[in-house]
């Protein structure tokens, strides 16, 4: 529980700016109002010890500013608003699928494909501090690269790892989905997510994709589906015997496979023609798959003036009593 002090009144607070202005006359008078005498000689003064009780005089007007001071803040009302607040989070598991073929190379999507679908994705890991995060990689077969975790610098690191080369060449949509939902089918989470991205066709692997999206369905996990790549024709790198050199070549990707797995498991078809539009593909996804919180706030308001005018008033006692008992000064 937090305990806040706040104004209820805060436009007499502005009355403080006359106490400045108090003290500043107080000091021009102590230099410019003094009672002019005429003496034969000063030498009576010299022995002559300056006492407590002139130092007192002044201490008097001190007083007396610092209640006006209180004054002013009790007139302001003081108050602490006492808070508490209970937060439950439920967070949900997401398994990134990510396809690491040679395609993925292509430089339609600066700086390629790969490179842009990593960074993107770690914007969005980065953006689901709450859930829970895994990465699984395919190509011509597939494997977890990182398994469920709420630890997102160790996720981010492992997915900066990830390049073509890394397993062999081709494209096993089935077997990546496959590997990402035994990874969620076992979670208790309140909702389980695949994001799967290609850029190509199925062409091999041992577990067909619509079987694996049968399989999602039954275990309640969505999944979400991008195709990465430009409409037509891409540049992609290719090893020759005179060096890599680039050549164009049909974008090929299976939309209508990904559509119906996406729809299958409740999930939503996205194609990705460019950099911007992937960023937009993964805040929309962002949007569709927020964790819920459960926040109960509790408020109490207590008025704290009180202690602000007893101070004041001893104060204004004080100085009365010394005034007119102690230092016996005429009003």
């Amino acid at each position: 529980m937090i305990a806040r002090l706040h104004f209820a009144d805060p436009a007499y607070l502005w009355l403080l700016l006359f106490i400045p202005g108090a003290i500043a006359w107080y000091w021009y008078k102590l230099r410019h109002y003094s009672v002019p005498m005429q003496l034969s000689s000063t030498a009576v003064f010299r022995q002559m010890t300056i006492g407590w009780k002139h130092y007192v005089r002044y201490a008097l007007f001190g007083l007396r500013m610092l209640a006006i001071a209180l004054l002013i803040l009790a007139l302001a009302r003081p108050q602490t608003n006492m808070n508490r607040q209970d937060i439950s989070v439920e967070g949900i598991d997401i398994m990134l699928a990510t396809d690491i073929s040679s395609t993925m190379l292509a430089e339609d999507v600066k700086p390629n494909r790969i490179e842009a679908a990593k960074e993107v994705a770690i914007d969005f890991i980065n953006s689901r501090p709450d859930d829970r995060i895994g990465l699984v990689v395919f190509s011509g077969e597939s494997f977890t690269q990182c398994p469920l975790t709420s630890n997102h610098a160790m996720l981010i690191n492992l997915f900066k790892e990830i390049n073509f080369g890394m397993i062999d060449d081709g494209t096993a949509i089935g077997d990546g989905l496959a590997t990402a939902i035994n990874r969620l089918k076992e979670s208790k989470a309140r909702s389980k997510v695949i994001i799967l991205l290609t850029d190509g066709i199925n062409n091999m692997g041992s577990i067909d994709p619509q079987s694996a999206a049968e399989m999602a369905e039954l275990y309640g996990i969505r999944i979400y589906t991008i195709g990465v790549g430009t409409m037509g024709s891409a540049l992609f790198p290719v090893r020759t015997q005179y060096g890599m050199q680039y050549q164009r070549m049909e974008v090929q990707i299976d939309e209508a496979l990904l559509k119906k797995i996406s729809a299958l498991t409740n999930g939503k078809y996205f194609r990705a023609t460019n950099r911007q539009k992937l960023q937009e593909v993964y805040k929309e996804i962002d949007r569709l798959e927020k964790s819920k919180i459960d926040v109960t706030e509790f408020n109490r308001k207590k008025e704290e003036f009180m202690p602000f005018l007893i101070f004041a008033l001893l104060l204004l006692t004080l100085e009365f009593v010394f005034r007119f008992a102690v230092l016996k000064l005429v009003p």
